[in-house]
């Protein structure tokens, strides 16, 4: 199996390869990974080193709290941080917690072998699922100690079939497995893996602390101008489409909206912009300019929207009518009620609970959206109700971080 593993390993990264000289996402894929062994090298034989491995964004989130912490604790270690996709580590690749930011290598015999042993780490933290089995083979060869962040696991994964038993050996690289829930806790039992705690998320952690921190933004203030608000974050052009239907034919004067899309290259922002007929601006727009003459805000610039959400009276948040789900956990913290569309979240957790507990509300298309819409802009005690269900649920859901960070004081 594993000879058959690596021949497909070899050959999608040639085609990859081939595709990338015509895609922007996936040339900066390759090119990223070119650099990476350079940038090792700023880690000398001589450091202790921390290792995290996030696949994209929303994994990274994870990792935060454990690296921030780490980072007062352990001074004298150098953090390594590797991404897998191009959407994570072009946004945090200038990240100041992390002493190395770069791609992780491609899953192929050599490059995991050179990987690995370049950084030798003192711990390795893999961050919810990046299951690359040459990864994994070198992580247990040389003798890693590793351990799973926030790892979730679902029956219908290859570790618990008949035929799974090539991906099974593979989790025996780690030490460690800290999941979200009862469920992932249960079926790693059920394939021999004892040495696992249910810790939940750490995201939560992330969050919360969120609120401790100054959100103060001037020109959201400005813009706002104390009228009721809907932030629509990460969307997609699809979530747009919804979002447009119901700002242009439906909203009353005395609402506004800020629109953070996924994607802000500049033709598509401004063909968003140009969709819209109320008075609309841009973030890149805003200096020298009477913000509370929009209706309209679109955020064409990136690190902010986690602030941005404070102002919200109501929050969408894209993906799932896309690609998958973006973090709605970011806006519920605040204590509002929170709207996401599409059927592609039950792999998050979160998405579950909040849908069974209240506090968020799922939409498929233009009528329910902006029944939605319409229905929580003139019901201030549903707002109240939904809110409070979302930031009482973010707080019992705490304390993840303070496991882990338990276990890697006493195994440093």
């Amino acid at each position: 199996m594993g000879f058959i593993y690596n021949i497909i390993v070899s050959f999608v990264y040639f085609i990859i390869k081939i595709i990338a000289l015509f895609n922007k996402k996936l040339h900066l894929f390759v090119q990223g990974r070119k650099e990476s062994f350079e940038k090792l090298s700023a880690i000398n034989n001589s450091d202790k080193v921390l290792w995290f491995h996030a696949a994209s964004l929303g994994e990274f989130e994870q990792a935060r709290p454990i690296i921030e912490n780490l980072r007062k604790d352990y001074s004298n270690y150098k953090i390594v941080v590797t991404f897998f996709s191009p959407s994570g580590y072009e946004i945090r690749k200038n990240y100041p917690y992390a002493d190395v930011i770069c791609y992780l290598p491609f899953d192929t015999k050599s490059n995991m072998k050179k990987f690995i042993s370049s950084i030798q780490p003192e711990l390795a933290f893999i961050i919810k699922y990046e299951f690359w089995p040459n990864l994994l083979d070198q992580l247990q060869k040389q003798q890693i100690k590793t351990i799973l962040i926030s790892g979730i696991f679902r029956e219908k994964q290859s570790f618990f079939k008949w035929y799974g038993s090539y991906m099974r050996k593979k989790l025996r690289a780690f030490d460690f497995f800290f999941v979200q829930n009862d469920t992932s806790k249960d079926l790693l039992n059920s394939i021999g893996f004892n040495n696992v705690v249910k810790s939940g998320d750490t995201r939560f952690d992330r969050v919360y602390d969120i609120l401790k921190q100054q959100n103060q933004l001037a020109f959201v203030e400005e813009f706002k101008n104390n009228t009721y608000t809907v932030i629509a974050g990460s969307t997609w052009p699809e979530d747009e489409e919804l979002i447009i239907d119901y700002i242009n034919n439906y909203a009353s004067n005395d609402e506004k909206f800020i629109i953070a899309p996924h994607t802000i290259q500049a033709d598509k922002i401004q063909t968003l912009k140009s969709s819209i007929s109320k008075n609309t601006i841009l973030f890149s727009e805003k200096d020298n300019v009477d913000l509370k003459a929009f209706q309209v805000l679109i955020i064409d610039t990136i690190g902010i929207l986690t602030k941005i959400y404070s102002y919200a009276d109501v929050a969408y948040v894209g993906g799932g009518l896309a690609t998958g789900l973006h973090n709605i956990l970011e806006p519920a913290t605040y204590g509002i009620p929170v709207i996401f569309g599409g059927n592609k979240y039950q792999k998050f957790q979160e998405a579950v609970d909040l849908l069974k507990l209240g506090g968020v509300t799922i939409v498929t298309d233009k009528k329910e959206l902006n029944h939605n819409f319409a229905n929580l802009k003139t019901n201030r005690s549903i707002r109240t109700t939904m809110g409070k269900t979302n930031a009482n649920y973010i707080k019992t859901n705490t304390g993840a971080t303070q496991k882990i960070l338990k276990y890697v004081k006493n195994n440093l």
